[in-house]
């Protein structure tokens, strides 16, 4: 059966004047997973996954494990054999029935997919009843080269739990290249997404906002659609040098004002993200990279 955007995905397109274009990809989104994409899961140490909590937050959070934890029993289902961190509230949100997202990236490769769907079923290994699944291109991904077991490192890390960033989070945030988002649609479930860009792309307004640039992609604006229906949104920081995870809270909303866009080199629409709540918590990824090669994309 052919995709059908939804009304905030329609919305944003409209307004963006892509939706032509929007159209003549929405073939690329599938409801079953392909034997490609079965045997890249296969192959991948780590996944970020979107989550709604009961009190409305939405949530981007890392799973890890050795090469397999991640596979595709049958063209229907995603399975994942590792557990949340301890404390992270991704696993309070794990009910059968349950929406979820998955973004599965291989940083090395620049190559993407994302999966979402719902819950199946109680047990572990977790189980992804899929919706949606489809590629994304390589734009803005930063090339990387993690060394490092995913399945090794503890399981269980203390987390500090804030409502606004600390002076060394906002610098971290303004030296970042990449993160995740999470963000969600009342009927439609729950999205993973990546952004990208030359160190210094998201800017921290202050304690409790950030905002960063929305460059071209793909036209199908699945963020910025969900957004437009929920302002309820997820992002995280992976600190691939020290293993560090930053996990922010909060509601965003896009400004499509071109004199604010024009301050950022490339950007068609800011994003502008207000925090609830800050996660913090040290070494819960065991995966490292030294040198980062830039995208060719970035502006």
């Amino acid at each position: 059966m052919p995709h059908a955007f939804h009304d905030g995905e329609r919305a944003v397109q409209e307004r963006a004047g892509v939706s032509g274009m929007a159209g003549r990809v929405a073939g690329s989104i599938h409801d079953e997973i392909p034997q490609a994409a079965r045997d890249f899961l296969l192959e991948q140490p780590f996944a970020v996954l979107a989550s709604r909590a009961a009190d409305r937050r939405v949530w981007a959070s890392l799973v890890h494990g050795a090469p397999g934890f991640l596979s595709a029993p049958s063209e229907w289902v995603i399975e994942i054999d590792a557990e949340p961190l301890e404390g992270d509230p991704l696993a309070a949100s794990l009910a059968p029935g349950a929406p979820l997202g998955a973004l599965v990236i291989d940083l090395a490769t620049r190559r993407r997919m994302r999966v979402n769907g719902r819950v199946a079923g109680p047990a572990w290994p977790l189980r992804i009843a899929v919706d949606e699944v489809f590629a994304n291109c390589p734009k803005y991904i930063q090339r990387r080269a993690l060394a490092g077991d995913g399945g090794s490192g503890a399981r269980a890390a203390s987390t500090a739990v804030t409502d606004a960033l600390t002076r060394e989070q906002q610098l971290r945030i303004a030296r970042a290249d990449t993160f995740f988002i999470a963000s969600s649609h009342p009927e439609r479930g729950l999205d993973a997404s990546h952004r990208g860009g030359a160190p210094g792309f998201v800017e921290v307004l202050d304690e409790r906002r950030i905002a960063w640039p929305d460059y071209k992609g793909n036209a199908m604006f699945q963020t910025l659609g969900n957004l437009a229906s929920d302002p309820n949104a997820g992002v995280a920081f992976a600190d691939f040098a020290s293993g560090d995870v930053l996990q922010l809270s909060g509601r965003a909303h896009v400004d499509w004002d071109p004199a604010r866009a024009a301050r950022f080199p490339g950007a068609e629409r800011v994003v502008e993200f207000s925090i609830d709540e800050v996660r913090e918590t040290p070494g819960a990824l065991p995966l490292r990279a030294g040198a980062v090669e830039p995208s060719p994309f970035n502006p």
